[in-house]
This record gives structure tokens, sequence and C-alpha cells, in this order.
């Protein structure tokens, strides 16, 4: 392999496929257009290949290009990989964890955690973004976050999953519902009823359908909820029930808001489980452990009786 082939070269052309613009490739590595043109030359010079077509239709990727692509990816995460373990030695517990949530839990749960990172590891730095589970997996996959604090499974054959705790789903409905009136909920009484879930686009919703058509009853069709605050109003109209995550109830449902009657469901032994989520060539094992022990800490402290934390 030539010897003026560069981290950097790679770097910008990893950039340049993902903005397919070079303008915006050289805005998100903080350098000038015609700079990183030079690196995409040199990079195609060192290796001997045309890797971007030139044209009005901004960056569009040769063949050869194409392929170069994914093995640069792994490259860089490799390198950055050898960086995470070089600075664990060397400062211990520190610099940035890019740590991606699903909104069914973060806001009820992250704030705890977060308090307990920051008293164990204060050199630590967390950096929290919520979405839906499905496009946290391709940030993870990307590089974009290093961990995912989510429901499971993931399965995927590119990441690792450890399990931290199960979280009861309750049942919630309408307070002027025949279903309130009854103080326990079989799974016969849910035959025939409209179940309403989130989208697809989260794990909760492949659980609540296949509850359903265990149980004979139907999901809403007509209405797919954007957060679980949406389908709690929703419930409390009557147009449906739901299945809301423990922590959530917890949280946002207090006996003085009657709108909306929550009971247990399978003596709280439908759940679903929780755990951390990272890429199977991240560095970051050591952190991970660490931080799996303080979630660890924190369920059973915080929110015993709540959850059930997985050993």
């Amino acid at each position: 392999m030539p010897n003026d082939l560069t981290l950097k070269q790679l770097n910008y052309f990893v950039a340049l496929v993902e903005t397919r613009h070079y303008r915006k490739a050289a805005e998100r590595v903080g350098v000038s257009q015609p700079s990183l043109s030079q690196q995409i030359i040199g990079l195609e010079s060192a290796l001997g290949l045309e890797l971007v077509e030139r044209g009005r239709r901004g960056a569009v990727l040769t063949p050869g290009g194409r392929e170069v692509f994914d093995q640069a990816r792994k490259v860089l995460e490799e390198a950055s990989a050898l960086h995470a373990v070089v600075e664990n030695m060397r400062q211990g517990v520190n610099g940035t964890i890019r740590l991606g949530s699903t909104p069914t839990l973060g806001p009820y749960f992250l704030p705890y955690v977060l308090r307990a990172l920051n008293r164990a590891y204060p050199s630590l730095k967390v950096v929290v973004r919520e979405g839906a589970p499905l496009i946290l997996q391709d940030e993870l996959s990307s590089g974009q976050r290093d961990l995912l604090l989510t429901q499971l499974p993931i399965r995927s054959a590119d990441t690792v999953e450890k399990r931290l705790f199960r979280e009861p789903l309750k049942l919630c409905m309408a307070s002027n519902s025949s279903l309130a009136r009854q103080d326990s909920i079989a799974d016969a009484d849910l035959r025939d009823q409209k179940i309403l879930t989130l989208s697809d686009t989260y794990l909760l919703h492949d659980q609540i359908a296949g509850l359903t058509k265990a149980v004979g009853a139907s999901l809403r069709q007509d209405y797919e909820g954007t957060s679980l605050d949406a389908l709690r109003r929703m419930t409390a109209l009557n147009m449906g029930i739901a299945f809301l995550p423990a922590l959530y109830v917890q949280s946002e449902i207090s006996p003085e808001n009657n709108d909306v009657t929550v009971r247990p469901f399978r003596r709280n032994r439908f759940t679903r489980s929780i755990g951390l989520v990272w890429r199977r060539q991240s560095a970051h094992i050591g952190l991970v452990d660490r931080m799996a022990d303080v979630i660890r800490s924190v369920a059973r402290q915080r929110f015993k009786g709540t959850v059930n934390v997985e050993a």
C-alpha cells in the first residue's frame, strides 16, 4: 500500500459519501471545499483508482468508490477503537460517550442515570440523543452513536447486547370504560378490544402486536401513536386501550389524574427487556461494564418494585 494513504483522506472521503456533497462534507470535517477536494484526489492517486464521478450531480461514486467506502468505514472504526483503548488505559474513565436512548425510556429513567454517572465518573461526558430504535440502530452502525440504552432484542450480527432490567407493561384504559370497573384483567377480557400502539419504528410495537394476536384483540389500524403521551390521550378518549411502560406510568400518571385507569397485566409478568447495545468492534467494553453497573444500581435503588434487575 502506498505510503501517502492517510486516515485523513479516508475520513474526508467517508464524509463526502455520507453527505453526497463537497460543500457539506467540507463543513462536516471543518475544512475548505478546495482542501477537501485535494484530499479526495490524493486518495485516488494513492489507490490508483477513480472513486468519484465529476459532474453537476454532486458526489456520485464509481463502482470502485463504493467498494472503497465500505472498507474505509471499517478502517476508521478500527482506528477510533485503537484511540479509545489507548485513552482508557492512559487516563481511565473519561472522554465522551455518545449514548442513544429510546423516548419510551429516556425521559423517565436517564436523568437519574446521568446524575449517578457524573458522581461516579466526573471526567466522563455523556452526550444523549433520543430517537426511535430503528433510527438509533442505523446511527450506531454508522458510528454516530457509541452505545444505545434501549428495548431488546436488536437482532444484529454486528452488535452486542447486555441485559439490565425487565420493565412491566401496564394496561391503560379510559376511566369510564367497562374494563376500568374490573379489579383485574385476564387475557380473555381483551378479546375483540382495540389496542393502541406506537409505530413500527419502535420495538414495543412488535411486542404489542404479538400479544394482540395471541389474545384475540386487534391493533387500531387508523391510528399509530408518536409518543407515549399521545397513546395515553387517545386512551383517555376511549379510542382503545394501551400498554404503557411502568417507568412512564410512575412518572406521568398520578392518582389525581382520573382520565385513565391503570391495571397490572399478567401479575406484572408482561414485560419488556431493557439493556445496552454496542458495536461488536467497539473498544469501550470496560466502560460499558462500568456503565451497566451504575444503571443497575439506579434501577435497584430508585426504582425498586417498579422494574426487575437482571444479573
